[in-house]
């Protein structure tokens, strides 16, 4: 059996072996769809959320995604509008990790309403004083944004080419990819910012609670620029896994230091914002709400204690911030892989503290910390992205052009 070839005549493994490879993660995904039919069938009694975790896994997972999805329209915004040539070796892949990433987000939020047959409700009923309604109008109309962006990548497969409807539709999509890119950067920048304006706006959870600028409190802003640092590191990492598995070159070197730069820069200044917003936050507007906001980390020191300010501001803000502006932290590969990885653990630890921690704060002296642990059904239904992932970048890579450069980083 010949191995298979992409559109730029890349070697592919032959599908015997490609498959069987799979097998393990369509097993992983069959038990993930086991636990979601359970969901469905049986209710939200198939997972351990309570009264005070209305707001639990699945709701961090989401908050997560979306954020470590930024890559998409980061990348987009920086090769499409900024006219950055270069990344145009990653960002096919980009908007399939975007693609992958939203539409996991929906799949997550499907499964934390409970009822995926009424999710017309929220665009039919739209609560026009919620900062959710726009955040799910703008999901969806992303979502929709991104497979168009996708497109173009899809309509490159070699039997596709061969049809010339396919083959114009694809030159010609790929024309106004800029239009696309820029609605995307405006639509992505809308419901980042209102998944932290809806913890920024709980007067009555003093922890999360920020003033800002107009209606917007600072979570709104912060969560924008924290998207746009992790996203790119996100999909560098994904990227080099997939290196990893196939053996081969697929991003140049410059592409990663170019990419790894710009995120060094937006992790940092993030950072010091961050630091900002928590000094004011610390100094002012918890102690005008009559709180003192050392309680806030000494409470329950073990699961919400100082550590986690520390982890995420110094730990995987301010030390792969500096390593990735260096040109020596960039040229140190394992230094390099290391700032990349923290950046996204901090932005995952940001989105835990915000959502978990928030809605489990005590805010009335008699409350008690109540502890949460995920049952079995929430965890297999949250790692469901995680399969499809893999799957859809294995098939993407094996029939796309995926990485337009690939051909000519391994000629030698």
């Amino acid at each position: 059996m010949k191995p298979a070839t992409t559109t730029g005549g890349a070697d592919r493994c032959s599908s015997r072996r490609f498959y069987l490879g799979l097998l393990p993660v369509f097993i992983l995904l069959a038990w993930g769809l086991y636990a979601m039919i359970r969901v469905w069938w049986l209710g939200l009694n198939q997972t351990h959320m309570n009264n005070v975790y209305g707001f639990a896994l699945w709701i961090w997972a989401d908050l997560a995604i979306i954020a470590l999805g930024g890559g998409a329209f980061f990348t987009g915004l920086l090769r499409y509008i900024f006219r950055k040539k270069e990344l145009g070796s990653i960002i096919h892949f980009a908007v399939l990790v975007g693609v992958i990433c939203y539409s996991s987000a929906l799949l997550i939020l499907a499964l934390d309403v409970g009822q995926p047959l009424r999710f017309w409700f929220i665009y039919w009923h739209a609560n026009v004083h919620s900062m959710l309604t726009e955040v799910g109008f703008c999901l969806t109309v992303y979502f929709a944004v991104l497979n168009i962006e996708y497109l173009p990548v899809i309509l490159q497969n070699p039997k596709l080419q061969r049809i010339p409807f396919l083959k114009n539709l694809g030159h010609h999509t790929h024309e106004i990819m800029a239009l696309f890119a820029g609605i995307g950067v405006f639509l992505s920048f809308f419901h980042q910012g209102s998944l932290g304006g809806m913890t920024g706006v709980l007067y009555g959870r003093p922890f999360a609670y920020r003033e800002g600028f107009l209606i917007w409190p600072w979570t709104f802003f912060l969560f924008t620029w924290s998207a746009a640092a992790a996203g790119p590191c996100f999909t560098l990492l994904l990227a080099k896994i997939t290196e990893t598995v196939s053996g081969r070159k697929l991003v140049p070197g410059a592409v990663e230091a170019m990419l790894g730069k710009i995120a060094g820069w937006m992790i940092l200044s993030y950072t010091f914002a961050k630091t900002a917003d928590t000094l004011y936050w610390a100094a002012s507007t918890t102690a005008r709400a009559g709180f003192q906001w050392s309680l806030f980390y000494t409470r329950s020191p073990q699961v919400h204690g100082y550590w986690i300010l520390i982890a995420e501001i110094v730990l995987c803000g301010f030390i792969p911030g500096l390593i990735l502006i260096t040109e020596k932290g960039r040229r140190t590969k394992p230094l390099f892989w290391i700032a990349v990885i923290l950046v996204i653990g901090g932005i995952c630890l940001n989105r835990w503290s915000l959502i978990m921690q928030t809605v489990a704060m005590p805010v009335l002296p008699f409350e008690k910390w109540v502890l949460y642990i995920p049952s079995w059904q929430e965890v297999a239904t949250t790692l469901i992205p995680v399969w499809l992932g893999i799957i859809l970048i294995a098939l993407s890579y094996r029939h796309l052009p995926l990485f337009p450069e690939e051909k000519a980083l391994n000629l030698n």
